[in-house]
């Protein structure tokens, strides 16, 4: 066992009884006896003997402070050998530890260590109390009660101190010095020598000496504070505070902190890894912060623009991973299908690997809502291993959002691009920029047009942020914007992306994403197992087709959210037993059936003709209704349509107007009866020339009294002499055709190489028509109409 003798200035008699207490070591304090310490117990050790006082009837402790504060375990040398026995009155336990309330009772000697493990153990003996008197020890006491009153009135507490009422109250003149000294701000060698004073001359000599060295410190401080407030007026008020601080600073011979904070940004400056330009510019703003006083209003901007500037990383880049069979199964894991997508991001990994110095790509992923635009972004970072961060455009006015303001703006802050790539940490991360298609544009600028330069790639290498004010290179950087529509996108922003359509889904791949994602996901949040809850193909199916009409899959999800959560119901309820659900259950459990096929569409009558229309949502069968006026004039057009659309129908009725003989139609009929033409649903604008062919099959229907073919659709604009031309969105209607139970759909010949997009399934499953003229369509929608070859079949 260790031994330590005990403290030569201090007599121990040895009548004194020796004991063995658990020793409870202190880093920064010294626990004086009749004081109270609230003490915070962490340590393993402390925590030890804490829990071994408590287990005693009397809860007593040593306490002794470490000969070295840094240390996290000391052993019995490591401890000074005056300590003071102290008993734990209050104590409660926290998420921290244990919190303590001791009270020192009186000193002790450490004479010997008698445990290690788990708290250290020690034998110690009490010191007697010194009790020397005289006219010295008489002299020192009065004169230790002034100082420490000096030391009160100069501290102006909000409280009052009565330093007479406290000396009355301790009685004994070494409690006072005790207290005096627990009063005082002191380090722990002094209240050490305090606690180790061998007589009580001692003990008040000691006090004496750190309360003189207290009443000169305040007597300085109050000298300062009268200096500071001469010099300075009255608008210069609220610089008191800070001056005072730097005159206590200059007298006490420390460091000025602002001096010490310039000191560290160029040591951090130093360290960065900038280019030449941006470091030469930093140096210039260094030295102009210094010479500022840390009260000027620049200072804090100027600070705040540096920091930002240590923040970014000008060259830190992040290692592309290139292994392409890699890249190939990370974006098959993520989504299933969008194979044209995942060929050009393979195609860009294959050209980093032959050439890493080539630019990146700057992509547009155009779809409707629900496709996967969003999450194909983070399965593309995840494909390259590069850091993926995502910046919502929608509803962006200021231009300012984007390029910052500049820093003579109260409240100025970088740009959202800027602040992307400080949250990246990187220099080379994948940068979406969500709903490029909903950007504003009003007095405050132009968000589109700030674009132009980003996603430039002959400008981006030195693109300025107007706070940051500085060229940062944006070249490296995967930009990937998506949206539903191209129509608002400006015409120069669009030629600097590459645009990538998302088209919406089949039933087969809704199946197939429901299967592998979206009911795992469901069961995950619902905290259900595959075993508990069976969904069948066949329920995922009627799902998809009485439940939902979407391009994507964001409305699949949510009703088979709906689905878990009513089975959630009956296990939170008590069932054990696996659940199966079957189809015939989901009206029970999801309401009504919302999408049908409408019977009477199946048997429509002459003047009726589906065509087929695209939206941002996806495709939508639309039916095209006419009617005859008799004794009416002219042509009536219902149901919200736009311009465009006005014109199809005037160009189709003019179509079958000029050929009315070929047709087998009265002309005399075009003159004395009018037409009107509705399109549902009323409340749902609509415009384009895609209908054309729909228009002039529905008239040519009305006006023959031939029934267009239930199962066709039909799409593609007409001309007045017939032709029939191509149109876009040919994915999205013959999906939206196949939904309604459509199997027939009507294409301009043009649009043949479109129907390479579809999945074989769709293509093996409906027939297409191929038509160039107008004669072609009636031909393949009213059978018996036209005489003569009938349309080329796909």
């Amino acid at each position: 066992m260790n031994e330590s003798p005990a403290n030569e200035l201090i007599a121990a008699p040895a009548s004194l009884p020796v004991t063995t207490l658990p020793v409870l070591p202190l880093k920064n304090t010294v626990l004086l006896p009749h004081m109270f310490l609230p003490l915070t117990v962490g340590r393993a050790a402390s925590l030890a003997a804490v829990e071994a006082a408590l287990a005693t009837e009397e809860k007593l402790l040593v306490v002794a402070a470490q000969r070295d504060s840094s240390v996290e375990a000391p052993g019995f040398d490591g401890l000074h050998a005056t300590g003071t026995r102290a008993a734990i009155r209050k104590m409660s336990r926290s998420e921290n530890g244990i919190e303590l309330l001791v009270q020192g009772i009186d000193r002790v000697t450490l004479l010997k260590q008698e445990q290690a493990e788990p708290c250290l153990k020690a034998q110690v003996r009490p010191l007697a109390a010194p009790d020397d008197k005289g006219t010295e020890v008489e002299a020192l006491y009065r004169a230790v009660t002034e100082l420490a009153g000096k030391v009160v009135e100069l501290n102006q507490t909000p409280v009052p101190v009565d330093v007479q009422q406290l000396v009355a109250q301790a009685g004994d003149p070494l409690r006072v010095v005790y207290l005096f000294g627990s009063m005082l701000n002191l380090d722990v060698p002094k209240e050490q020598a305090l606690l180790e004073a061998p007589t009580l001359l001692d003990a008040l000599q000691l006090l004496h000496g750190h309360l003189t060295h207290e009443v000169q410190v305040l007597e300085l401080r109050q000298q300062i504070t009268s200096r500071a407030q001469n010099e300075m007026g009255k608008e210069q008020r609220d610089y008191l505070l800070r001056q005072q601080l730097r005159a206590i600073q200059e007298e006490l011979g420390e460091k000025n902190s602002e001096k010490a904070e310039v000191e560290a940004l160029r040591k951090q400056f130093a360290e960065a890894d900038l280019p030449d330009d941006v470091r030469k510019e930093t140096e210039r703003e260094l030295n102009r912060l210094e010479r500022l006083p840390p009260a000027a209003p620049d200072y804090q901007m100027l600070r705040t623009h540096l920091e930002l500037i240590l923040e970014l990383p000008w060259r830190k880049y992040t290692p592309d991973q290139l292994d392409l069979p890699r890249a190939r199964l990370v974006l098959d894991e993520d989504h299933f299908g969008l194979e044209r997508i995942k060929e050009r991001i393979l195609e860009h990994l294959a050209v980093l690997k032959l050439n890493p110095q080539a630019k990146a790509p700057i992509l547009c992923l155009v779809g409707p809502p629900g496709v996967g635009k969003t999450s194909l972004g983070q399965s593309i970072a995840r494909a390259m291993g590069r850091s993926f961060e995502r910046t919502s455009l929608g509803g962006m006015h200021d231009e300012a959002e984007l390029r910052g303001h500049r820093r003579t703006y109260i409240g100025a802050m970088p740009g959202r691009l800027i602040q992307a790539i400080r949250r990246a940490g990187v220099a080379n991360p994948v940068l979406m920029l969500d709903e490029i298609d909903k950007l504003g544009r009003d007095f405050r600028g132009d968000p589109a047009a700030a674009l132009l330069e980003v996603l430039d790639p002959a400008q981006n290498f030195a693109f300025r942020d107007n706070y940051l004010d500085l060229p940062f290179d944006l070249s490296k950087v995967f930009f990937i914007t998506t949206a539903n529509s191209l129509d608002t996108i400006p015409q120069p922003l669009l030629d600097r992306m590459e645009v990538l359509r998302l088209a919406g889904y089949s039933e087969e791949e809704k199946l197939e994403i429901a299967r592998r994602y979206l009911l795992p996901r469901q069961l995950t949040q619902t905290g259900l197992t595959a075993e508990q809850v069976g969904v069948s193909d066949e329920t995922v199916q009627r799902v998809i087709a009485r439940y939902t009409r979407e391009a994507g899959v964001r409305q699949l999800e949510q009703v088979l959210g709906r689905l878990v959560r009513k089975v959630a119901v009956r296990f939170a309820e008590g069932n054990t037993e696996a659940v199966q659900v079957k189809p015939e259950e989901l009206v029970n459990l999801l309401g009504p059936e919302k999408f049908h096929r409408e019977v009477a569409r199946q048997n429509a009558p002459s003047g009726v003709a589906p065509g087929l229309a695209w939206t941002e949502a996806g495709g939508e069968v639309l039916y095209v209704e006419a009617t005859l006026l008799p004794a009416g004039r002219g042509l009536r057009l219902t149901g919200q349509l736009g311009d465009v659309m006005r014109e199809s129908v005037r160009a189709a009725q003019s179509y079958i107007w000029s050929h009315a003989e070929q047709l087998g139609i009265d002309p005399a009929l075009f003159q004395k009866t009018g037409v009107h033409v509705h399109v549902p649903a009323g409340a749902v604008p609509k415009d384009g020339p895609s209908a054309g062919v729909a228009m002039a099959t529905a008239l040519a229907s009305l006006y023959t009294r031939t029934p267009a073919r239930s199962d066709t659709a039909m799409t593609g604009e007409v001309t007045l002499t017939g032709l029939v031309l191509p149109i876009g969105g040919v994915k999205e209607k013959v999906l939206a055709a196949r939904r309604a139970g459509l199997k027939r759909v009507i294409l301009p010949r043009d649009n043949e190489g479109d129907l390479r997009d579809l999945p074989e399934s769709v293509r093996r499953e409906m027939t297409f028509v191929l038509a160039e003229r107008v004669e072609d369509v009636l031909a393949a929608a009213l059978p018996g109409l036209a005489k003569g070859p009938p349309a080329a079949a796909a």
